[in-house]
């Protein structure tokens, strides 16, 4: 393979959008957003057999078999942005469970959790401006009770 920094700007951008359609294609993404959170909305469903919600869903994202509702957030680690800031919660009432996963630079699951909904909203900080909720996943949320560390069952659903 010729070296990515010998290719035009045009033609990464286009390898880029190729490889975005290859994956909507093996319906690993299903948007044409940043591909993070519908990688981890995969990997979450293809881990426990949960099934996916409309893209349209208000506040969670897929049912597990015994009806809890999971919502799955994730955040890529970057060595530019190293912030471990969710994406916005704007409602805590249609939602069991946060799933949510850490990933580094190349995607890989660097760490996973199962995070009760009432533990998120306690340590989640209200804000005003976009009516939502911050919630940072720290490594101290792995030491909570009722928290359930997930990793080695998301890292095993990546590889397939």
């Amino acid at each position: 393979m010729d070296s990515l920094r010998d290719k035009p700007t045009p033609e990464l951008l286009v390898l880029h959008a190729t490889i975005m359609e290859e994956l909507r294609a093996r319906n690993v993404l299903r948007t044409a957003n940043n591909p993070t959170g519908d990688l981890a909305e995969y990997l979450f469903c293809a881990a426990f057999g949960w099934v996916q919600e409309a893209n349209s869903a208000k506040a969670f994202d897929a049912t597990g078999d015994d009806g809890t509702r999971y919502q799955i957030k994730a955040r890529r680690i970057h060595h530019r942005n190293k912030s471990r800031q969710l994406s916005a919660i704007r409602s805590f009432d249609g939602f069991d469970v946060l799933a949510a996963v850490l990933f580094d630079e190349d995607y890989q699951v660097v760490r996973a959790a199962l995070i009760p909904a009432e533990i998120v909203h306690g340590r989640s900080t209200y804000i005003e401006r976009t009516n939502s909720h911050k919630f940072l996943l720290r490594d101290a949320i792995w030491n909570d009770p009722g928290v359930v560390d997930v990793t080695n069952r998301l890292r095993a659903a990546e590889k397939c």
